[in-house]
C-alpha cells in the first residue's frame, strides 16, 4: 500500500520523536517501503548555531545526521536502509511538504505534542502538514501521561 514513507522528527522534542519513528519503521517493514527520516532546522536557529562554526551549516547538519543515526540504531531499523535527511528552511511544515514531494512520499508520519493556546491561534506544523500534504499523513501522538 505504501512504497515511500517520510517520517519527520523534531530532535528538540525527544519525547515526541520516538513514537513517529517507531511507527514509520513498523509501517515500512509491513509494506516493504523505503523509509526517509527527516529533521528540519529553522533557518534562524541554523544561522545562530553556524555562527559558532567557521564552516557554516555543515557541522550542524553532520551533528543532526548523527543524532538521527542514533535514533535509527535505537529503533533497530538499519535493515531498512533509511535515507537520512536534514534540511534548513524558514518554515518547518513547508520543508516537510517539499521533501515529501521530492521523494515521492505516499505517507508522511509526524509527531505532535499536546496543543498549547498559541497552537490554536497559529496552528502546529503537524496540523499544517495534514492540511496541505498531497499524500496520506499519520500523526503519531504520545498518550497523555497520568499527571
Amino acid at each position: 500500500m505504501f512504497k515511500t514513507i517520510l517520517v519527520a522528527i523534531d530532535l528538540n522534542e525527544p519525547v515526541s520523536c520516538r513514537l513517529p519513528l517507531v511507527t514509520a519503521v513498523t509501517l515500512a517493514r509491513t509494506f516493504g517501503a523505503q523509509l526517509h527520516v527527516l529533521t528540519v532546522v529553522r533557518e534562524v536557529e541554523a544561522v545562530l548555531q553556524a555562527k559558532a562554526a567557521a564552516l557554516g551549516y555543515d557541522p550542524v547538519v553532520r551533528y543532526l545526521e548523527n543524532e538521527i543515526e542514533s535514533l535509527i540504531r535505537d529503533a533497530d531499523a538499519y535493515d531498512l536502509h533509511p535515507k537520512i535527511m536534514v534540511t534548513v528552511g524558514a518554515s518547518i511544515y513547508a520543508e516537510i511538504l517539499a521533501v515529501a514531494d521530492v521523494v515521492g512520499a505516499d505517507l508522511v508520519v509526524v509527531g505532535s505534542h499536546r496543543p498549547a493556546m498559541k497552537d490554536y491561534l497559529l496552528g502546529t506544523n503537524a496540523a499544517r502538514v495534514v492540511r496541505h500534504a498531497r499524500c496520506s499523513v499519520l500523526v503519531a501522538r504520545e498518550s497523555p501521561s497520568a499527571d
